[in-house]
């Protein structure tokens, strides 16, 4: 096994960080690579001396000496969200983040005017929210989509004249469109700006290529294949590709199309954050997630039983993967299901991306279906195997690096192992 992608393929929260953490523990891992979303994601890493950060933009490898990030042009960058996650990090032993940061310059800049005008189109739909983070990165790439030419990258940091100009386009556009925005003056975002490109590498997309060739690397998605762009069940979902699109054409881009061992994560506890269908949703089931609590912008984070209607749907969107890593088996209690179809169908199909008018019909359909349960099931692994005809490769029974078990050969740890 060389590079590994890990993808979720449910709404998000499956533990992709503790899988990645897990992989960066068993093996000499060089760089991850994250390559979607961007300061919304909160993947939650849990050492076994107690230690926890939630890694928003850094990779959750980053524990880890020697491991490296690497945003790549696919992510939404956000400075000072970033630096204020480098310090969290510096009081949990580590550091060195931002020393062992890589960002592509070609990444679109989420600024303090994308965030407001996030915030201020959520607050607007009252009770049709989408469930947005509010964090300014769905704006910052429709933004970016509908001014391709103008939009602040991050390569700007290093121009300050021209950061300057595209700051006061991006503020006096989404000022003109939704009145006065809540956001800072430019002049006192600037010198963040110019200091993160002092401080931090930025680097073309030939770094990457590099990478790849000198170690192991892992791809770390954000959010959820069910969240996708094109995929998911519009509105409902996030600016950005979460399936294995990106992975693919950024090793295609290096000459190494193909290399890659696509992991897909899962919870044996169907969850959501926010507003949007969770046909297996059962507010009888006595669940709490420490770390995915209420919040005023996504909303309550929501259980269901085991969705394997809404599972295999992700997976195949998602184009297949190699192997399941199945996590929080610690929660799999006597009361919970299989979800095997539901009353109206027990199968969903992708449609070609692009199409929102049908995945906004697939999601009112999804609101009005029902789930039809399967028996309750002991061997968790085996029957989620069964259902999505899928080997599970990694089981995890709680937080921790400790908390895994590798099944067969695909993940099986080589002879060094890296510890935190």
């Amino acid at each position: 096994m060389n590079h590994v992608a890990v993808v979720d393929l449910g709404y998000g929260d499956a533990g992709k960080g503790t899988v990645v953490d897990w992989l960066c523990a068993t093996r000499p891992v060089h760089t991850v690579v994250r390559f979607n979303g961007g300061a919304q994601a909160a993947h939650n890493v849990v050492l076994r001396d107690g230690r926890h950060h939630t890694f928003a933009q850094f990779g959750a490898g980053t524990f880890h000496p020697g491991v490296r990030t690497h945003l790549s042009r696919h992510v939404v960058v956000d400075p000072l969200a970033l630096a204020a996650e480098a310090d969290h990090l510096a009081t949990v032993g580590v550091p060195d983040a931002l020393d062992r940061l890589t960002v592509d310059g070609d990444a679109l800049l989420a600024t303090p005017y994308h965030r407001a005008a996030n915030r201020a189109r959520e607050i607007a739909r009252g009770a049709d929210r989408h469930g947005s983070c509010g964090l300014g990165v769905g704006e910052a790439v429709a933004y970016g989509l509908a001014h391709p030419d103008d939009a602040p990258r991050i390569a700007d940091c290093h121009h300050p004249a021209l950061l300057r100009r595209r700051l006061t386009t991006v503020r006096d556009r989404l000022t003109a469109e939704l009145g006065p925005l809540d956001a800072p003056p430019i002049e006192d975002c600037l010198p963040a700006y110019t200091g993160f490109a002092d401080r931090v590498a930025i680097v073309d997309g030939s770094w990457l290529a590099g990478a790849l060739r000198t170690g192991t690397c892992v791809f770390e998605g954000a959010q959820g294949v069910l969240l996708d762009e094109w995929h998911g069940f519009h509105p409902y979902t996030t600016w950005s590709t979460t399936t294995f699109a990106n992975v693919d054409s950024l090793l295609a881009e290096a000459g190494r199309p193909g290399d890659v061992t696509r992991i897909g994560v899962l919870r044996v506890v169907t969850t959501r954050h926010g507003h949007g269908p969770l046909v297996t949703e059962d507010p009888s089931l006595s669940f709490a997630d420490a770390h995915n609590a209420t919040n005023p912008w996504q909303g309550r984070f929501r259980f269901g039983h085991f969705d394997a209607v809404a599972h295999r749907y992700a997976l195949a969107a998602a184009g297949g993967v190699d192997g399941l890593a199945l996590t929080h088996l610690d929660l799999a209690g006597p009361d919970l299901r299989i979800c095997r179809r539901y009353d109206t169908t027990d199968r969903l199909t992708p449609g070609q991306p692009g199409d929102l008018g049908r995945q906004a019909a697939l999601t009112a359909r999804l609101l009005r279906s029902r789930p039809v349960y399967d028996e309750p099931r002991e061997d968790w692994p085996a029957a989620v195997r069964a259902e999505l005809d899928t080997p599970v490769v990694l089981t995890s029974q709680g937080p921790t690096s400790d908390d895994k078990t590798p099944h067969g050969s695909l993940l099986a740890p080589p002879a060094l192992v890296r510890t935190a």
